[in-house]
């Protein structure tokens, strides 16, 4: 559908590549359509079993390919102070309809309490769904807007989801995530240049696997024999 109809239509390039960060990527991978099953039978002396084994052999491939576009829109720091926002106001767009290829189209926004008391958050208009998952050994709520529900453009012509806050929160208080990094650029030239990159991990007591992914500029040449990770004061080798 390109840029007509879906998701796809907030994909406005200024307003993207002025955000705060973006990053596209593209995945392919294979996965077997058609194997082979072969039957085995277990036997102690006394009972036997009969069970169905998939052998390594694949016939048939399919090939799978993943777009992701990840934004990050930060008008809390640009000045307005709110963590208020809309559609319209990261896209200069709304979504008016679903493509009539996809299978499905859906917007998911995190409305997950910051503290157990009572909910601060309100989203509109009311979302077809709520989705429950635990993400990070933490319960997240999501409202869930169907693109696809014949219901859900049926008092507006267009869908333009907004979140508000329903009392002014402290300016200064702005929740941790539990995994978050910062990185800059050290040193000069060839033989100083370094990137530090530090990652912390403020759950309580669990551990997570991280997968880091440096974008290099292109002023800097990397040295992969030269890379050294440190995790409380001792060197910690990558997997």
């Amino acid at each position: 559908c390109s840029l007509q109809a879906g998701l796809a239509v907030l994909l406005k390039a200024e307003r993207l590549f002025h955000s705060s960060y973006h990053s596209q990527a593209v995945h392919i991978r294979p996965i077997c359509r058609v194997s082979h099953w072969f039957a085995q039978l277990p036997c102690d002396g006394f009972t036997s079993c009969l069970s169905l084994v998939q052998d390594a052999s694949c016939l048939a491939l399919s090939w799978e390919l993943r777009q992701t576009l990840t934004v990050v829109f930060d008008f809390f720091s640009s000045g307005q102070g709110k963590k208020d926002w809309s559609l319209f106001k990261m896209f200069s767009r709304t979504l008016t309809d679903a493509c009539p290829l996809a299978s499905q189209s859906k917007v998911y926004v995190d409305i997950s309490p910051k503290n157990k008391e009572k909910e601060l958050l309100e989203v509109s208009p009311p979302p077809t769904s709520v989705h429950e998952a635990i993400v990070q050994g933490e319960r997240r709520t999501y409202a869930v807007y169907d693109l696809l529900s014949p219901s859900l453009f049926n008092t507006s012509r267009s869908l333009n989801v907004q979140l508000k806050w329903k009392r002014p929160q402290d300016s200064s208080e702005m929740p941790i995530p539990t995994l978050h990094a910062q990185r800059y650029v050290g040193g000069y030239g060839l033989q100083t240049g370094q990137i530090c990159t530090l990652i912390y991990n403020t759950h309580p007591y669990r551990a997570f696997p991280v997968i880091l992914l440096e974008t290099v500029p292109w002023y800097l040449r990397l040295y992969v024999h030269t890379l050294t990770i440190i995790t409380k004061g001792k060197e910690n080798k990558p997997s």
